[in-house]
């Protein structure tokens, strides 16, 4: 985006939130992506534990994380193109999607077991 022409026509809240999403893309990777470096620099070092603990919430956090930036793109994407108030209202609803298919369902699934 901003290699385009048209990124001198976004405002400036626009400019914020496309840094904050790039941002957001930026510590998501970095999160999911960690538990590999994990394991490749502690493999057969006694480490185990700390290893599952580690990456478990390494991976919880990515997740959060790529919600986060999903969601902070859809809404300026529709920010950029309709409205405000559709951008709110579709972010908000790509976040409920997340929240619903990574953290309730899988929570839901839990208590039944």
């Amino acid at each position: 985006m901003p290699f385009t022409q048209r990124f001198v026509d976004l405002t400036q809240f626009q400019k914020n939130v496309y840094l904050a999403v790039l941002c957001g893309a930026v510590l998501a990777t970095g999160l999911i992506i960690a538990p590999v470096a994990f394991h490749r620099t502690l493999f057969r070092q006694g480490e185990k534990e700390w290893l599952v603990h580690a990456a478990n919430w390494s991976a919880r956090g990515g997740l959060a994380a790529l919600a986060l930036t999903m969601s902070g793109v859809v809404f300026l994407v529709f920010d950029v193109v309709i409205s405000r108030t559709a951008s709110t209202v579709a972010g908000s609803v790509a976040l409920a999607f997340f929240a619903a298919l990574w953290a309730v369902f899988p929570l839901l699934r839990r208590s039944d077991g």
